[in-house]
């Protein structure tokens, strides 16, 4: 339970630096559209590389026929920015910092140096928490917190999967391992429309990217919460 707690005070530097990004960061759009270049910038070692040769090639790849959920919808269309034709052939950080539902994760990835290196991993899965997920941890504690972000890391790897699921597979699954080893599993429950991480919704699921699979969530995950 003490762990549970300490990381959700860290959650509160997540929005703080979320924040601060937003406001003081005008190199953005130029970062994601070199990020799959390969320019390297500092900070790369933060997420432990994946261990995708645990499962077999092209497992857990999904396509745009495969995505799911209620927000699904509010992607844009055709092969404009942030569509699934478009976020496809992307390398997965650079797929979303042109996804609308995810501004503000992608801010945080920015913040932390670590757009090279989700790009380089080659096959993950990723729960990305909406906008609104942030949002709903509220301002309390945002000063105070804002100038701790290396607690933010842990949160991010919280989550990321260090081997690429589609939804079945995480159903089947049932329980996995993310990359910030010492935060614990995440429970995976329900089916279909009505799947959950941590108890978290999937909003909009199964999303393909060149090297990951992206399920959109509801709720910033803690870790240590399942300990």
């Amino acid at each position: 339970m003490s762990n549970a707690r300490r990381y959700a005070g860290a959650g509160f530097v997540l929005a703080a630096v979320l924040g601060l990004a937003a406001c003081g960061s005008g190199e953005g759009s130029e970062d994601r559209a070199q990020a799959d270049a390969g320019g390297q910038r500092s900070g790369s070692s933060q997420l432990p590389q994946s261990s995708s040769s645990a499962m077999p090639s092209g497992e857990g790849v999904t396509t745009a026929d495969d995505v799911f959920g209620p927000a699904c919808g509010q992607l844009p269309q055709g092969n404009e920015p942030g569509s699934l034709d478009s976020m496809g052939p992307q390398s997965v950080a650079t797929a979303a910092s042109t996804n609308p539902l995810l501004t503000k994760l992608v801010a945080a990835v920015k913040a932390t140096d670590l757009v090279d290196t989700l790009n380089s991993q080659e096959a993950i899965t990723v729960f990305a928490p909406a906008d609104a997920a942030f949002d709903a941890l509220g301002e309390q504690k945002l000063n105070e917190l804002a100038g701790k972000p290396d607690e933010l890391a842990p949160i991010l790897q919280y989550h990321v999967l260090g081997q690429r699921y589609d939804a079945k597979g995480l159903e089947q699954a049932g329980e996995v391992d993310t990359l910030n080893t010492e935060g614990g599993p995440v429970t995976i429950e329900g089916s279909g429309e009505n799947l959950t991480v941590n108890g978290a919704k999937v909003l909009c699921g199964n999303i393909p990217t060149k090297n990951a699979t992206v399920f959109v969530i509801d709720q910033v995950l803690t870790p240590g919460a399942n300990m």
